[in-house]
């Protein structure tokens, strides 16, 4: 009874009477590794858009959840950090039911920087049993 309590306040799911999370550990480092790799690559396709190193954007974010709840707390992390967020439904499989959009504050946009920042939100994501699912921006701001 306590761990169906406890899945319905936290969002986790059952198996086995056990309750599970969204983001294992081993899917966290994954998905750090990933996230690492491909934001290098995408502010240099950006170079080839006029941005440079002293410029500055808001990056759009996208992260995804097994629950509303963790979506919510996710959410509530991101706007103390002066980030806009927004829950929605997820289009995503059953496993994943709950999606956290939203913009950063302008961020200089030098490579090490980009990376840095991705590391923070794959952890502050794995933090609150959500997955950070990347992010994109609009050259011409």
């Amino acid at each position: 009874m306590l761990v169906g309590i406890l899945s319905f306040i936290f969002g986790a799911s059952e198996a086995n009477g056990q309750v599970t999370k969204h983001v294992s550990k081993a899917a966290f480092q994954s998905n750090l590794s990933r996230q690492m790799a491909m934001s290098p690559l995408t502010v240099a396709q950006l170079r080839e858009h006029g941005v440079t190193t002293e410029s500055e954007l808001k990056l759009e974010y996208f992260f995804h959840t097994n629950s509303s709840m963790k979506a919510q707390a996710l959410a509530s992390a991101l706007r103390t950090m002066n980030y806009s967020a927004k829950l929605g439904p997820s289009a995503g499989g059953e496993s994943v039911l709950a999606t956290v959009t939203g913009w950063t504050k302008p961020i200089l946009m030098e490579a090490e920087n980009v990376v840095n920042w991705t590391i923070e939100m794959t952890r502050l994501g794995y933090e609150h049993d959500c997955e950070f699912d990347g992010w994109g921006t609009n050259p011409s701001q």
